[in-house]
């Protein structure tokens, strides 16, 4: 028995908002979060600029003795999920049974900033000073791990780690899950904080990212012939998910509905995207879903904003949906929220759930000078209404890794 899949929760943290309705209405009215870096100095590197989580206590969302034990991204994965837990009002001890909740958080780094800390400690003061807690701080799969150890989830646990299809990928495998029975609740997706000298560093050095630090609201800009390269984001996104039959049974509200998702690989290039990778994964994706290209409304795109990766995800949606590409409506919300890495998954998958949940599609801004070679409608400048019942989510990483989603507007 197959079961239907549904989205209860919704959690954020983000440099647009901390909570789920800050963050929604910064999202459709168009703010940009991306500023000059305050977390160290960067004036030293040709990137200054990224959207930072200003102003974050871990101590809001957990103990202070548990927060130290944790690397950045994994307090904003727990902090997520205690705003997606309450925005779902999901009770794991008394509305369910622990063993029957999984939590799948993805990440594409992990701890880069207790990595730079404690190699900082390794090379000044020698091996002995380094803390006993650097691994299980710095693993990628502590986010995962922490969120069930706090919240007594004791189901399938793991944690993807495919560079910026990681929050993807663990959203549909979290999927999959509780569609084929093995679990009733699944806490899912990503989580990233790499606005660190390291990471910058190495971005800049791939001349991966924009350079405009003079205007960094608009330096985000997907699909412009002006765009200069992605801008760098942290933070998580998480969802709840269940088994419809047991988000009824318990009266929960319902977002959205997962239907498809697909997965593949480029088989191509360390960095640079092949089209035909990605429209193999969204034919998967609908596939899976059971549905026709025709029926997708809207595609919440990678669109990073890189000279070469939004002229190949336009040619992969056109491959993937032939002429109804040009029918629908495709925007990038990394044009606010910056690039999240293995966390933007997570932060797409809530903003499609919220665009079926309020009908309101969400723009592309900075949006000014289309690209002639990518030539779909990308929702310029300001949030439309729409009729939508059918969405996807796209993420593609570094490694040719591809990740598609498929959301539906929720029907009894």
């Amino acid at each position: 028995m197959k079961h239907r899949v549904v989205i209860t929760g919704l959690g954020v943290m983000t440099s647009l908002g901390k909570d789920k309705d800050t963050f929604w209405n910064n999202i459709i009215t168009g703010q940009s979060g991306v500023s000059t870096i305050e977390s160290f100095d960067v004036s030293g590197y040709p990137t200054q600029i990224a959207a930072e989580v200003k102003d974050f206590n871990a101590e809001d969302y957990m103990e202070r003795k548990e927060a130290r034990k944790m690397d950045r991204f994994v307090q904003f994965a727990e902090a997520a999920t205690v705003e997606a837990l309450k925005d779902s009002k999901l009770n794991i001890a008394e509305d369910t049974d622990p063993e029957r909740v999984g939590v799948i958080i993805g990440s594409g780094i992990g701890g880069l900033g207790t990595f730079e800390d404690q190699h900082a400690i390794l090379m000044q003061k020698g091996p002995k000073r380094v803390s006993p807690f650097f691994i299980p701080m710095m693993i990628a799969n502590m986010a995962s791990g922490h969120v069930s150890i706090l919240h007594g989830a004791k189901g399938p646990n793991l944690a993807p780690v495919s560079a910026c299809a990681s929050g993807s990928h663990a959203i549909g495998d979290s999927f999959k899950f509780i569609r084929d029975g093995e679990a009733d609740v699944m806490i899912t997706g990503g989580a990233e904080a790499t606005i660190r000298p390291s990471g910058l560093g190495g971005f800049c050095a791939m001349r991966a990212m924009s350079t405009r630090n003079d205007d960094a609201t608009t330096a985000s800009r997907p699909f412009d012939t002006g765009r200069d390269g992605f801008v760098m984001g942290e933070g998580s996104g998480i969802m709840i998910l269940e088994s419809l039959e047991h988000a009824q049974k318990r009266g929960a509200h319902i977002y959205a509905e997962v239907i498809g998702y697909g997965l593949s690989a480029d088989a191509h290039h360390m960095t640079e995207p092949d089209p035909d990778g990605p429209a193999r994964c969204m034919k998967m994706a609908i596939r899976s879903a059971g549905i026709a290209p025709e029926d997708i409304d809207y595609i919440n795109a990678h669109g990073t904003s890189t000279p070469v990766g939004d002229k190949s995800e336009t040619k992969a949606i056109k491959l993937a949906l032939g002429d109804h590409a040009y029918n629908i409506a495709v925007s990038s919300t990394k044009s606010m929220t910056g690039h999240l890495l293995g966390a933007a998954g997570g932060i797409e998958a809530v903003i499609c759930a919220l665009s079926l949940e309020n009908q309101i599609i969400a723009p592309t801004i900075n949006l000014h000078n289309q690209d002639p070679e990518c030539d779909l409608d990308y929702v310029p400048n300001e949030a439309r209404k729409a009729d939508l019942n059918v969405v996807m989510s796209n993420s593609f990483g570094f490694g040719g890794h591809n990740a598609s989603v498929i959301l539906k507007k929720f029907e009894v």
